[in-house]
């Protein structure tokens, strides 16, 4: 090929080629608004986001220069509080940081905190400057605000006896516990174990894996400091038709502060059918109130009758041979995770295998629990009508007799014990050995 042609080939190839993209620019970000606490008081609301001060898209080696001022006028509500290799004072702060700053990782860090002297309500505004590679300055604004919203929840009693499949109605009612108003209110309630029946058309209603969820925004929304709101109508649900121990959840924030460093809620979801649920100021904030999510239990006027039954093993001492051990829910109530199978094998046999569980990707471990030659057994859940099934392999002693019972676990994370057994006299049976 000739040199004229492999240059035009050259040419061609990078004539197909598109324009080089340029590098993305360096950016900083803090936040536009930041509650603090008034000098010397710890409370506030619970699982705040920090002040996050975060650089983006800068590259390179070697330090960069990050400045903090409190901007004049604002010395009466606002100063500074230095951590790390940082210098300065309590109105003007540098610190050498990396290209990746992150406030929340990185030691050195600058916040704002109430100025002595200063009063819920009092504001001033704080700029933070980053410094890049090449000289050029990066800055961003935060509007501090002394006190903060505290977004409270009331509790409730849990629901007893409620009839299986009826119709409940329950109140949202929030407080502003803090010292500056609310200003937009977000909520998301958490149906549980129940349904909808009503569904808000200022509400969204995502699809979610924990059941149904509304979220609501209210942006005009203002809740004075120590105010009340009632948001009507009311909530209405259906009470599911087995679970004996079932819940809906409440949790509400401040718009402009968000759900918590932790906190999320789902995004999407179609608008309700129903009517709009609006906010109504009443007078005191009687009841119990708490931050975060507030759960409320309904406890469901049902039974469950858990069942066992007898097991005979044929064989000859030094045989191997299988029983299955057996828990049957005849309903008509589900109560949850709430109980554990004891399992005694008859005296001179033993237990050779074992139910088992896949703990990891290929690796197994013994399902139950062994003490002293008794296994236990977490049922788990068990539906109205479903049975669970624990296989054991015995090598097998004397003719004897073994016994299985249930036992009742109680804990945060389970369903209650109490399944209201009809006829607790079949929570326990024999496990023979005969020839």
């Amino acid at each position: 090929m000739s040199a004229a042609a492999l240059g035009g080939t050259l040419l061609l190839g990078l004539a197909g080629c598109g324009p080089l993209e340029k590098p993305p620019k360096p950016t900083l970000s803090a936040p536009g608004l930041f509650y603090v606490r008034p000098t010397g008081d710890r409370s506030g609301p619970e699982d705040k986001e920090p002040y996050h001060v975060t650089v983006g898209n800068d590259t390179g080696a070697g330090a960069r220069r990050l400045t903090v001022d409190v901007l004049p006028g604002s010395e009466h509500a606002v100063r500074l509080r230095r951590h790390g290799h940082c210098s300065g004072d309590t109105l003007h702060v540098t610190c050498d940081v990396d290209s990746s700053y992150n406030n929340w990782v990185n030691g050195e860090r600058v916040l704002p905190v109430a100025a002595e002297g200063s009063g819920p309500g009092d504001t001033g505004t704080v700029r933070v400057t980053y410094t890049t590679k090449d000289g050029k300055e990066l800055s961003a604004r935060t509007r501090v605000v002394v006190g903060e919203p505290v977004v409270e929840v009331r509790t409730a009693a849990p629901l007893e006896d409620v009839r299986p499949g009826a119709e409940i109605s329950a109140p949202v009612v929030v407080h502003n516990a803090g010292e500056v108003p609310v200003v937009g209110l977000g909520l998301e309630i958490g149906s549980g174990t129940q349904e909808f029946t009503r569904h808000y058309s200022n509400c969204r209603y995502p699809e979610t894996h924990h059941g149904h969820t509304a979220v609501c925004r209210f942006p005009r929304l203002r809740i004075a400091p120590g105010e009340t709101v009632v948001l009507r109508p009311a909530l209405r649900m259906r009470a599911s038709a087995a679970s004996m121990y079932g819940y809906f959840t409440q949790e509400a924030w401040a718009l402009d502060m968000g759900p918590g460093q932790y906190g999320s809620y789902p995004k999407g979801g179609d608008p309700g059918d129903g009517p709009a649920l609006r906010a109504e100021t009443v007078r005191g904030g009687h009841g119990r109130f708490a931050q975060r999510i507030v759960s409320t239990e309904v406890r469901l006027d049902t039974r469950a009758d858990y069942e066992l039954s007898d097991v005979t093993v044929h064989g000859d001492p030094g045989d191997e041979r299988t029983v299955r051990l057996t828990v049957h829910n005849e309903g008509p109530g589900d109560p949850g995770r709430s109980a554990r199978l004891v399992f005694e094998p008859p005296p001179g046999s033993g237990v050779v295998k074992q139910p088992m569980a896949e703990v990891d990707d290929g690796y197994f471990e013994p399902y139950c629990e062994e003490k002293d030659s008794t296994y236990i057994c977490d049922v788990g859940e068990l539906a109205p009508g479903k049975s669970r099934a624990f296989d054991f392999t015995l090598h097998l002693g004397e003719p004897g007799t073994g016994r299985i019972a249930l036992r009742s676990i109680e804990g945060p994370d389970v369903g209650r014990p109490d399944r209201r057994d009809p006829d607790p006299t079949d929570d326990s049976a024999l496990v023979t050995v005969a020839p």
